[in-house]
């Protein structure tokens, strides 16, 4: 039987958060050595590598399953302090057991839209926001990076339950000019093979994936890369080129922006996984993460 060190846990924990000995170091108020040697006395336990000496760290695969322990540890162990401080309502009042953090991953366009304000009401509660495309998001709960995330993906990650929130929807959309001068007779497939489009990142597959809906081609034509949400809107109704917002962004930007195709928007449903650890900070974010998409999204 593993004989886990909580003091070696929270080494990992920092390193990996922090992405260096040093600044890991400095946020647990120890030397950089006293890092090293927790984390390597630890690999020494579970007898496996747990972190590649890279800039920033990161775990290997054996390190994720750890780094994942380490991190439900604390959660667990920050919810105790709460409850034997008096602050175990969530209100953040009871003294010694101070703020909860909880690390959670969330895509760009429903962080720009809906959930950022479900996040901005919860007292006593610190959040340490991973900003990643709905179809990766997973990979941050697997590793042990976060303890939930708003996905596309409705398979729960092992050790994680799953909750649907409801359904985002995308529309094509340009700016005026831009719409009369490439779409003149609609949307053709010609048109979307000489159009530029905006791309939020090179993640960002919702303009190819309406281009192969309405062409049943695959076309390459010429595209931007603009990776921040408003931006990207702004972007679209300065003119760059067409792409696929979401429908809350469109009715907020009023008539900058046209539907060039208003029969076809694309539909993306998001889920809600978190891990199946019984953490009263946690449920109370889902619990307001549900609210919100409740109220926001179809």
């Amino acid at each position: 039987m593993m004989n886990l060190d909580f003091g070696q846990l929270r080494a990992l924990s920092a390193a990996v958060r922090c992405g260096t000995f040093d600044a890991a170091a400095a946020a647990l108020h120890v030397t950089p050595s006293a890092i090293s040697q927790r984390i390597k006395a630890l690999e020494t336990e579970v007898g496996r590598v747990l972190l590649v000496r890279s800039r920033p760290l990161a775990v290997t695969d054996a390190g994720a399953s750890v780094l994942r322990t380490a991190r439900q540890i604390e959660a667990l162990s920050a919810d105790l302090a709460r409850d034997l401080s008096g602050g175990g309502d969530g209100d953040g009042e009871g003294g010694g057991g101070g703020p909860v953090t909880v690390p959670l991953a969330v895509n760009a366009d429903s962080l720009s839209t809906w959930a950022l304000p479900a996040f901005a009401g919860l007292a006593g509660h610190l959040f340490e926001i991973h900003r990643e495309d709905e179809e990766h998001t997973v990979s941050l709960l697997r590793d042990g990076t976060v303890m939930a995330a708003i996905t596309a993906d409705s398979a729960p990650v092992q050790g994680c339950t799953v909750e649907r929130l409801g359904t985002m929807r995308y529309l094509a959309v340009a700016a005026p000019d831009f719409a009369e001068h490439w779409f003149p007779d609609g949307v053709t497939a010609d048109a979307l093979a000489a159009a530029p489009h905006v791309d939020f990142d090179h993640k960002d597959d919702l303009q190819r994936r309406y281009i192969r809906s309405r062409t049943r081609r695959r076309l390459a034509p010429p595209r931007h890369r603009v990776p921040a949400s408003a931006d990207f809107a702004e972007a679209v109704a300065l003119g760059l080129g067409w792409a696929m917002v979401p429908s809350m962004q469109v009715e907020a930007m009023g008539d900058r922006l046209v539907h060039i195709d208003p029969d076809h928007p694309l539909d993306r449903p998001l889920y809600w996984q978190q891990w199946r650890l019984r953490s009263p900070a946690l449920d109370t974010v889902a619990a307001a993460v549900m609210e919100a998409a409740r109220t926001t999204l179809r």
